[in-house]
């Protein structure tokens, strides 16, 4: 069961959440910061001082609800594709489809770092789209609207054992359907 969390958190990773839980030296951990909006941020010197709870990282992008509210949320487009890894195609694993933004821009860019970050707001998990690849790790997602996304996947690499995420940035019109080969 513990393998699939991996896979199963994949799903979260583009709208905000991380899949892979980070690594830092020697017991190390992060600390989440959630700040309200209109209050002051603390220093980054009062953050490091503070011992993590979670060992997420802290987002520095806040929910840009204005871009977001600027996305259609479904189309007629399709994604289609495999994941594979190591060679191997990925059965089972989550395949997520969101938009581009600054908000998911930072969490991709921790995914592939392999740090996790703090949840992501709610309301942004309304613009992803999620499904499962199929035994041969072939999957397809229907319904997405046109623009720019990242299409992430993830799974265990067969040389190493270790999960690896997989991101891919496309584009999409009306009615388009795309192939996208997610390979590591």
């Amino acid at each position: 069961m513990t393998r699939w969390i991996p896979v199963a958190l994949l799903g979260l990773t583009l709208a905000g959440c991380q899949i892979i839980e980070p690594r830092y030296p020697a017991g190390e951990r992060q600390r989440v910061e959630v700040i309200e909006r209109g209050a002051q941020a603390p220093r980054e010197a009062e953050r490091a001082d503070r011992p993590s709870v979670t060992g997420r990282v802290a987002r520095q992008v806040a929910f840009p609800a204005e871009q977001y509210a600027a996305l259609d949320k479904h189309g007629t487009a399709v994604i289609s594709g495999q994941l594979t890894i190591g060679g191997r195609p990925v059965p089972h694993a989550g395949v997520s489809v969101a938009p581009v933004t600054t908000y998911s821009a930072e969490a991709a860019e921790q995914a592939l770092a392999g740090r996790a970050v703090e949840p992501a707001d709610p309301r942004a998990r309304a613009y992803t789209h999620t499904t499962r690849t199929d035994a041969n790790g072939n999957f397809r997602l229907g319904g997405l609207p046109a623009g720019e996304f990242y299409v992430s996947g993830s799974g265990q690499d067969p040389a190493t054992g270790e999960a690896r995420v997989v991101i891919r940035q496309v584009s999409l019109g009306n009615g388009q359907s795309r192939s996208v080969e997610l390979r590591r």
